[in-house]
């Protein structure tokens, strides 16, 4: 999610040109602490605060705390709100029961193909909570309304842009939580994965975007500062959009814009398993999919020879060719790892040959996430 970058994504790196920045209500706390920011998509983010691979490290080994308040919360209330959810969605809100549980599902258009990755959160039959990614949120939001003005007139869809939100991750990170916000430990304890509770000013979840477990903690924006540095101040520390990348894709998890957008499909984007197809309810852009079985699908490489594997590197394989969606230095494997975009055909434990620099590259094809856990597992 979505909304996210060792090799940061260029698709993200634009210039500022005649434009001011966006900033996070966390930017003076990031300069303070000397983090080195960039243009990431339009917002002024840290990119890291020294090394890295040290910040790679520190959340895969103990624990590190990410800004990631340009992302943007939406509460959608009213009567029918599950029912408009399970024709908005690829996945079936339905699966989703028990309060505070969470669902990871792309969002489409008639044609199938992704406006964006996103998160809800069923509170109540009143109330799910969903967070989109920062760079799609405006475009998001409007389609939502534009849907719900047609098959759910009565539901409220709300941009919260009163809320900040913090994700802390790493094996540590759900204590040092509780260290700062002992009155949320009783209601988030026994959270399980992809779950959420509302803790008052604190709606905390067991979410991320790192392949470690932690929270992801929503609260008021005038309080963000005060949260980040009390987190600090126990040894939580602050990691860059460089590390969030490896991390993340170490992972396997996709990011909006490059493993995916509105040129290709969830089928083609390894986002099969968040796509509801067997189930009799009718969503936006089922039949597309239906009508449009995809001819490549996502999947990981590590790189056998040396050089670093980058994103829109071309694949060739021996029944046709790919392409690098993102690719990145490893620095839990110490190899160059990618996801690539390649024809269905294309085996696992297959080789194939990726175009660097004039030079044709042998890379294997491989199953995953590549690290989760604090742990390597190719």
């Amino acid at each position: 999610m979505g909304a996210r970058p060792y090799g940061l994504a260029l698709f993200y790196l634009q210039k500022a040109a005649m434009t001011t920045l966006k900033t996070t209500p966390l930017n003076a706390a990031h300069r303070a602490m000397g983090a080195k920011m960039v243009d990431f998509g339009g917002w002024d983010m840290p990119v890291n605060y020294g090394s890295q691979i040290d910040e790679h490290h520190q959340v895969r080994n103990d624990v590190g705390m990410f800004d990631v308040c340009h992302m943007r919360v939406v509460d959608a209330k009213g009567d029918g709100v599950r029912a408009f959810l399970r024709y908005l969605l690829a996945n079936n809100a339905d699966k989703i029961t028990i309060p505070g549980k969470a669902l990871y599902s792309a969002m489409l258009r008639p044609e199938g193909v992704v406006i964006d990755d996103l998160i809800i959160y069923f509170m109540t039959e009143q109330w799910f909570r969903i967070v989109v990614n920062a760079g799609t949120a405006d475009k998001d939001i409007a389609w939502m309304k534009e849907q719900a003005a047609t098959h759910a007139p009565k539901l409220t869809i709300t941009s919260r842009d009163d809320l900040a939100m913090v994700a802390i991750q790493g094996p540590n990170a759900r204590a040092k939580v509780w260290e700062v916000l002992p009155q949320t430990k009783a209601a988030t304890e026994n959270l399980v994965n992809f779950q959420a509770a509302d803790c008052g000013e604190y709606f905390v979840a067991r979410t991320g975007y790192t392949g470690e477990d932690g929270f992801e903690v929503m609260l008021p924006k005038e309080k963000v500062e005060a949260f980040w540095y009390a987190l600090s101040k126990v040894g939580v520390k602050p990691i860059g959009l460089g590390a969030r990348d490896t991390l993340r894709l170490e992972a396997g998890m996709n990011l909006y814009g490059q493993d995916m957008d509105e040129t290709v499909g969830p089928l083609e984007s390894g986002l099969a398993w968040t796509v509801d197809l067997k189930s009799e309810r009718d969503f936006i852009g089922k039949a597309a999919l239906l009508a449009n079985p995809p001819t490549k699908k996502l999947a990981g490489l590590v790189l056998l020879d040396r050089g670093v594997l980058r994103g829109h590197q071309k694949v060739k394989t021996a029944h046709g060719d790919g392409e690098i969606t993102s690719g990145s230095f490893s620095p839990t494997l110490e190899k160059s790892i990618a996801l690539a975009r390649i024809p269905n055909a294309v085996q696992l434990g297959d080789t194939v040959q990726v175009e660097i620099r004039d030079k044709l590259l042998n890379a294997k094809v491989v199953k995953y996430p590549f690290a989760r856990n604090g742990k390597g597992l190719i």
